[in-house]
């Protein structure tokens, strides 16, 4: 027998009927105009229902907390409010520009490609580009020599250059609450979720959930990560900057404070803060000697660099009155806003400055010397070695006045007392300045009970006590 040939099998697709045909064609845009029909329809019931759904959300969330709850709403509503605002007044002008340039280029129906641009705009990133493919297509039909559309795309590029980088940031500017890159985030999650509704929608859900962020504690992350304010204060960045052994972005830093603040101010918030951070990790025992004795370097060199900063700026915020009397100049000199009774003698008297044994404390002599010259006070450091042991010549019946400068001020710990109560007894009629940071008498912790000594909690304190003490007859 002959073997039987395999019969050929065609598999032929019927072809598609005009339903079918008309379901692929429009399945691209029903889907988006369906998630938009139906975020329509729940924002329409949302409104209507407002304060019932209102005061669900405060009982859902806060009933024992009425006042942040109610302060969070009002914060959301305002945000939000003020940045729909400023988004359609820039793509209104952005529209109306758009409409004026394109009828002086030539291209037809330029007001409605302008009120497209203008309602396209709300789409993040993608929307404006939509209107200005399809006025360059047309521009490109209508003309062969590809003049008009080239015209077309260049002035649509320059616009929204300038609307996204100038005209945005300025009405903006903070107020939106988001970062840079919070808003490209939520651009990509929520048009993954939503669609091209989520993308519209993608910035006011983000800036709502950043606003609960910053009064819900269990979700402060979502502030930090995705918010606009720094993430670390300027004492914290500073520290890090030392811990990782880059002294120059914290001289940089130093640079960009110093425009909005008098170097006292910087020392006191930024320097002043940042130490008592590392003092708190010698006491915990996580830093190292060498890494102690680098930070330690490192704040020396910065103190070193900031002592030719100019403060003659910042002197006008501080003193009101505008005399240029001894007061006056040290104002400029230091950013002070007190001035001292008188003049200071010139009779060779100087403030001893006196560090503690803490693992800063030499920096924090350091600082509060380059402040008291640069307030025209006489001033000399020692260290806290040669104090306890006693060197002939350091501190003597004749010394005039002495200030004890310790981040360990607050704690008022026995060897500071012990230190203070040395000191008094070799100057029996000297003016003792403690600070900064020391906690007053009434507060409960008191480094000395006599009435010479004196507490100062800020460095401004400090300068003003130990001038003071300078001009004050000796005893």
């Amino acid at each position: 027998n002959q073997p039987q040939q395999p019969m050929p099998v065609e598999v032929h697709t019927p072809a598609p009927t005009p339903l079918q045909l008309a379901q692929r064609a429009f399945s691209p845009v029903v889907a988006p105009l369906e998630t938009g029909f139906i975020v329509l329809v729940v924002t329409i019931f949302i409104l209507l229902q407002r304060e019932d759904l209102r005061d669900r959300l405060i009982s859902v969330f806060g009933s024992d907390d009425l006042h942040r709850t109610t302060t969070a709403i009002n914060d959301a509503s305002e945000r939000l409010s003020r940045y729909f605002v400023a988004q359609l007044g820039v793509n209104v002008s952005v529209g109306a520009v758009l409409a004026i340039g394109l009828a002086g280029i030539g291209v037809p129906g330029a007001l409605l490609f302008g009120a497209l641009s203008a309602l396209l705009r709300f789409v993040p990133y993608i929307g404006i580009w939509i209107a200005a493919v399809l006025a360059t297509l047309l521009a490109a039909a209508i003309q062969p020599q590809w003049t008009m559309a080239v015209w077309t795309l260049v002035f649509f590029i320059v616009v929204d250059v300038v609307a996204g980088q100038f005209a945005e940031p300025m009405l903006y500017g903070r107020r939106s609450g988001l970062s840079p890159l919070a808003v490209v985030v939520a651009a990509i999650f929520w048009s993954w979720l939503w669609g091209p509704v989520g993308l519209v929608l993608s910035t006011p859900l983000t800036l709502c959930i950043v606003t609960l962020g910053r009064y819900v504690d269990r979700l402060n992350f979502l502030t930090i990560l995705l918010g606009d304010q720094p993430a670390l204060t300027p004492a914290q960045t500073c520290y890090q900057r030392l811990l990782a052994d880059d002294p120059h972005e914290a001289l940089l830093q130093a640079d960009r404070l110093l425009n909005e603040m008098p170097l006292i101010d910087y020392y006191e918030q930024v320097v002043f803060e940042g130490l008592r951070f590392a003092r708190n990790d010698v006491l915990r025992g996580v830093l190292p000697a060498e890494q102690i004795a680098r930070i330690n370097q490192a704040l020396l060199d910065i103190v070193e660099d900031l002592d030719s900063v100019d403060d003659s700026r910042h002197a006008s915020r501080g003193n009101g009155n505008g005399n240029g009397g001894h007061g006056a100049r040290k104002q400029n000199a230091a950013g002070l806003a007190a001035e001292l009774p008188a003049e200071i003698p010139d009779d060779g008297r100087a403030v001893l400055c006196v560090p503690g044994r803490g693992a800063f404390d030499d920096v924090a002599v350091a600082v509060v010397c380059q402040l008291l010259g640069r307030a025209k006070i006489p001033s000399a450091a020692t260290t806290y070695e040669e104090v306890r042991a006693t060197r002939a010549g350091m501190v003597d019946a004749q010394t005039s006045a002495v200030c004890v400068v310790s981040l360990d001020a607050a704690e008022s710990p026995p060897y500071l007392r012990n230190l203070v109560r040395r000191l008094r007894e070799r100057a029996p009629d000297a003016s003792i300045v403690v600070g900064i940071r020391a906690v007053r008498r009434e507060e409960g912790m008191s480094i000395a009970d006599d009435a010479l000594t004196q507490l100062a909690p800020t460095l401004r304190d400090l300068v003003e006590a130990c001038g003071t003490a300078l001009v004050q007859p000796r005893g």
